[in-house]
């Protein structure tokens, strides 16, 4: 019978992007599906206790820009970790994601796009415009793009982040196997070996 891991995920993180590439493949190897759930982060942390890259100490902030480095390096993926557009207000990519989903298309290929647009290509993905480009190159109808700011779109990111919520997730990426929460995509092995041994999942209590 086939599992689903839930995915909580945001278009503005870094570390979605390095990890995104692995998760696909490990849920094909283990016939894993895979639910979509992106989240307002920035709305998260204030619930959970975490900050903002900007405003963490120096000295965090200097050892993520060293971590950047490293993963990208491990993952083979291209990655300028001082991007000219970030921090950006990541709404509007996020539920474009959402009505992608809505429309029973898969968003991988647009997730992959937009990412290296930001984080290789040094592109604006607060621009609608660019949004819609990407969208179009990806193979997205564009009534994705138009309906990324209707009434539905936005209930389903609000959704998505009181299902974080109830879920104990404090950060992106965040997978959850049978409610066992990966926090980070430098979690995957982890996951992976969960999924390969079938063991039942941890609990805290």
């Amino acid at each position: 019978m086939s599992r689903t891991c839930t995915y909580f995920v945001t278009n503005a993180s870094p570390w979605a992007y390095l990890g995104h590439a692995a998760f696909i493949e490990i849920a094909a190897r283990h016939g894993l599906s895979i639910d979509y759930l992106p989240i307002p982060l920035l709305r998260l942390f204030p619930e959970t206790g975490g900050l903002p890259a900007p405003r963490r100490h120096p000295v965090r902030q200097r050892y993520r820009l060293i971590e950047l480095q490293r993963w990208s390096a491990r993952r083979g993926i291209r990655l300028n970790i001082k991007p000219r557009f970030v921090p950006f207000d990541v709404t509007r990519l996020d539920r474009t994601v959402i009505a992608i989903l809505q429309s029973g298309t898969d968003p991988d290929r647009f997730m992959r796009a937009a990412w290296a647009a930001i984080w290789s290509e040094d592109r604006d993905l607060a621009n609608p415009d660019v949004i819609a480009e990407i969208a179009g190159r990806t193979g997205i109808a564009p009534e994705c793009v138009a309906t990324a700011s209707a009434p539905e779109t936005e209930a389903a990111y609000e959704a998505n982040l009181q299902a974080a919520l109830a879920a104990g997730v404090f950060g992106a990426p965040s997978y959850v196997l049978d409610g066992e929460l990966f926090w980070g995509q430098d979690r995957l092995d982890l996951l992976n070996e969960a999924l390969t041994s079938g063991r039942p999942p941890y609990r805290a209590e």
